[in-house]
């Protein structure tokens, strides 16, 4: 199963990925955590963050998953995932296919901005921004959806609701 995490940055896609990898690891071995950021560092950090950069790095994560899928290793993906054609692509294509989308507005994100990138952005010295000058299509039709604009405390039960509604599949439950 791919779980696939989609949000701005700041809405916590990795800390709940991360979360949630530490929780299901118990129970299902053949399990691993992918992260946007770490996919750019494991390359070699060779893309910027244009569109068609964007669009690269997208494609090469979600290839990866779907080889991981077909080796029967389960994958908790936190990405932006900013390409809907990407998702269209991810529900085609994944034997088991679960898309979290982590719904936490502007004001929030600003407010979290823990790599001032949201202020950069505003202020005109940050270009290729998703949410501020390139757009962000929300998910039309995610499997859940988590309004994240409180602070991280309830994490656990965040991870809770994520585990009570993946469907069952081997290994995981």
């Amino acid at each position: 199963m791919v779980i696939w995490l989609i949000g701005l940055a700041g809405s916590g896609k990795t800390t709940i990925g991360a979360a949630l990898y530490k929780r299901l690891k118990l129970d299902c071995k053949n399990l691993v955590f992918i992260d946007g950021d770490m996919i750019r560092a494991i390359m070699g950090d060779d893309l910027g963050y244009d569109i068609e950069s964007r669009r690269r790095n997208a494609k090469r994560i979600r290839n990866l998953c779907k080889e991981l899928e077909k080796q029967s290793v389960n994958v908790i993906c936190a990405i932006l995932s900013i390409f809907p054609e990407d998702r269209k692509w991810n529900r085609q294509n994944y034997n088991e296919y679960f898309e979290i989308y982590l719904n936490v507005d502007m004001d929030t994100l600003i407010r979290r901005d823990q790599k001032q990138l949201y202020s950069r952005a505003i202020a005109g010295s940050e270009k290729n921004v998703v949410g501020i000058d390139i757009p962000f299509p929300k998910p039309e039709s995610p499997d859940l959806v988590i309004d994240n604009n409180a602070n991280l405390v309830k994490l656990d039960s965040i991870i809770d609701l994520i585990i009570k509604s993946l469907p069952e599949f081997e290994d995981i439950h």
